[in-house]
C-alpha cells in the first residue's frame, strides 16, 4: 500500500496530465510537500483521498484504502440496521458474519479495519474469534470491539484482546462515532 505519490502517479490515478496535478499542487488545492533542493512534489495518500472526495472525483484504485471496512460478527439485525444508517456507505463498507467460521471467511476477503463481536453468540466463540484475529499478523492492527450483555461479566477474560467494550443496551450513535475515531486513527497510521 503506497503512502506517498509523485505527481505522475497522481496523474495516472486521476487520468489527467502531470502538469494538471502540478497546478493543483501549486495552487494549494492538493496538499503535499516538495523534495528539498528539487522541484519534485510528493502527495501523501490521505491528502490525495481528501482532494478526490472534496472534488467528487472517483477514487479508483484508492477506493478500497479510503473506505473503512467493518465486520459485524453475531450481531442482531437491530445493531446491523443502526450501524448501516449511521455509517455512510460512501465511507464505510459493512459486512456481517453469523459464526466464527463465517467471520474467518469474511475477514480473509474483507480485510476489516474494525471487527465488532457480539457476545450474544456465546462467550467462548466470541473470545475464540478475537484470539484468532489477534494471532493473525494480517489483523493485529484491526480494531476489535466487544458487545457485552448484562450476563457477560467483564472479569474472567482478557480484555486486552479488545480495543473497546460496549455493554448492551448502548447508544448506536456513540458506537458509530467510536468506530469512526478508531478506524480514522488506524487509516492515518497505516
Amino acid at each position: 500500500m503506497k503512502t506517498i505519490f509523485t505527481t505522475g502517479q497522481v496523474a495516472k490515478i486521476c487520468k489527467v496530465a502531470p502538469r494538471t496535478v502540478s497546478k493543483w499542487f501549486d495552487s494549494g488545492r492538493l496538499r503535499g510537500y516538495r523534495i528539498p533542493g528539487s522541484q519534485d512534489r510528493r502527495i501523501p495518500r490521505e491528502q490525495l483521498i481528501r482532494f478526490l472526495k472534496e472534488h467528487g472525483m472517483p477514487l479508483g484504485e484508492l477506493e478500497d484504502e479510503a473506505m473503512g471496512k467493518i465486520l459485524l460478527v453475531g450481531t442482531d439485525s437491530q445493531v446491523q440496521l443502526s450501524l448501516g444508517e449511521l455509517m455512510p456507505s460512501d465511507d464505510f463498507k459493512i459486512e456481517n458474519a453469523a459464526s466464527g467460521f463465517e467471520a474467518g471467511i469474511q475477514a480473509e476477503s474483507l480485510h476489516p479495519d474494525c471487527v465488532i463481536v457480539d457476545f450474544a453468540m456465546g462467550r467462548n466463540e466470541s473470545l475464540m474469534i478475537a484470539q484468532n484475529l489477534r494471532r493473525n499478523k494480517d489483523y493485529t492492527e484491526s480494531v476489535l470491539i466487544a458487545l457485552l450483555s448484562d450476563d457477560d461479566n467483564a472479569s474472567g477474560f482478557d480484555r486486552t484482546l479488545f480495543n473497546e467494550t460496549f455493554r448492551k443496551p448502548f447508544d448506536a450513535a456513540l458506537l458509530a462515532e467510536r468506530i469512526r475515531t478508531l478506524v480514522g486513527r488506524r487509516k492515518q497510521i497505516a
